[in-house]
C-alpha cells in the first residue's frame, strides 16, 4: 500500500490557498503540482509558497508530473465537469469542489467516466468530515433527540457588488444557491433524505443571479427543513435539528463547525467542542488519500450517489425558483 499521497492542484484561487495550508497539517500527504490556466508566473509562485516541485501554466500539462496520486480541482463551478472529465481520462484520482458540477446532466457524465476509467471520484464537501457534523451524525443515531421532525439551516453574508467576479458572474456559475446554498441543502439531505415536496422563493440581482432563495422542503415521514441562503445579508449562518424529545444546535458556521450543544429534554445541556488550527480541509483530504492508498473509487461517506442526489435536489429547486444559466441548462 502507497504511503505517502502526492497531490495536485489546478487552479490557483483562494480556495486552492486555504486546501494547500491544510494539506500540510495532514500526515502522509504534500502539494506535488500545481496548474494555472492564466499564467506560468501564478502558478510558480503559488508551488514556491507552497512548497510544489512542479507548476505548470495549463491544465493539461500537470500530467507531465511523475508520481501524481490525487487531483484537487478549485475552478470556478463551470468548469468542474470539464476539469474532472479531463483527470479522469488520465485516471487520475479526482476530488472536486462543490457543486460537483453545474446540473445532473453534468454530474451523471462525471460518475460514467469515473467507473468506465475505473478511477476515484468524490465531491469535496468538506462538511461530512468535519468533527462537529460526525458528532451531530452519532448524536442521532444514538437517538438522543429522538426521531429528527425538522432541520433549519441558513448561511448569508452581504458580498461585495462586484459583477465580473464569479459570486455574481451567471457566466461563472454565480449565485447565492450554488454556491452557499448547497450547505443547508447538503445538511437536509444528509439528515432528513431526498424530499417529496419542494417549495422555493428567490429574489434576482443586477447581474441575473439569485441573490437570495430560501426553500422548504417536505417528507413523506413528516418532517420538514426550512432552509436558506443570501448575499445580500450577513445571518447566524447556524443549524437547529429538532427531534421528537430534543435538538441539536450547530453553532456557526455550521458547515464547518466547531461546536455544538445536545438540547435533551429535561436535561442540562451538554457542549461539545472540537477546536483545530486548521481550516478544515484536512479532514476530506485525509478521507481521499486513505482512499486512493486502499485502492477505492468512491468514499463511503460521500459515494457518488449523494453527489447525485444533491445535485438533483439543486436542480429541483433552480427550476422552481427559476434559476437559469443560459448555455448550461
Amino acid at each position: 500500500m502507497k504511503k505517502n499521497i502526492k497531490w495536485g492542484i489546478i487552479g490557483v484561487g483562494k480556495i486552492a490557498e486555504k486546501f494547500a495550508t491544510d494539506l500540510k497539517s495532514v500526515k502522509n500527504a504534500q502539494l506535488h503540482a500545481i496548474a494555472s490556466s492564466s499564467s506560468l508566473e501564478r502558478a510558480k509562485d503559488f508551488a514556491e509558497r507552497y512548497d510544489a516541485p512542479y507548476f505548470y501554466d495549463s491544465y493539461e500539462s500537470i500530467f507531465q508530473t511523475p508520481d501524481l496520486d490525487a487531483i484537487y480541482i478549485a475552478t470556478p463551478h463551470t468548469s468542474h465537469a470539464e476539469n474532472t472529465l479531463l483527470c479522469l481520462k488520465h485516471k487520475v484520482p479526482v476530488l472536486c469542489e462543490k457543486p460537483f458540477a453545474m446540473n445532473l446532466k453534468q454530474v451523471q457524465t462525471m460518475v460514467e467516466a469515473a467507473r468506465e476509467n475505473d478511477t476515484f471520484l468524490m465531491e469535496a464537501m468538506w462538511t461530512r468530515f468535519i468533527p462537529a457534523i460526525q458528532k451531530t451524525l452519532d448524536l442521532i443515531a444514538e437517538g438522543r433527540i429522538g426521531k429528527v421532525r425538522n432541520v433549519q439551516a441558513d448561511f448569508g453574508f452581504n458580498a461585495p457588488f462586484l459583477p465580473e467576479k464569479r459570486l455574481l458572474n451567471p457566466n461563472l456559475g454565480g449565485g447565492a444557491l450554488l454556491d452557499i446554498g448547497i450547505y443547508p441543502a447538503y445538511l437536509s439531505l444528509l439528515l432528513l433524505g431526498y424530499p417529496s415536496d419542494i417549495q422555493v422563493i428567490s429574489n434576482f440581482g443586477e447581474t441575473g443571479i439569485d441573490e437570495t432563495t430560501s426553500f422548504v422542503l417536505g417528507y413523506k415521514n413528516e418532517a420538514t427543513a426550512n432552509l436558506s441562503c443570501t448575499l445580500k445579508a450577513r445571518t447566524l449562518t447556524e443549524a437547529l435539528i429538532y427531534g421528537e424529545n430534543g435538538y441539536i444546535h450547530i453553532e456557526g458556521r455550521f458547515m464547518e463547525a466547531k461546536r455544538i450543544t445536545l438540547f435533551e429534554t429535561d436535561k442540562k445541556p451538554v457542549k461539545f467542542n472540537f477546536p483545530r488550527k486548521t481550516f478544515g480541509y484536512n479532514f476530506e483530504i485525509e478521507e481521499v488519500s486513505q482512499c486512493v492508498r486502499e485502492g477505492k473509487k468512491e468514499s463511503s461517506k460521500m459515494p457518488l450517489s449523494i453527489s447525485v442526489k444533491l445535485i438533483s435536489l439543486l436542480d429541483e429547486i433552480r427550476q422552481k425558483a427559476g434559476i437559469i444559466y443560459e448555455g448550461i441548462d
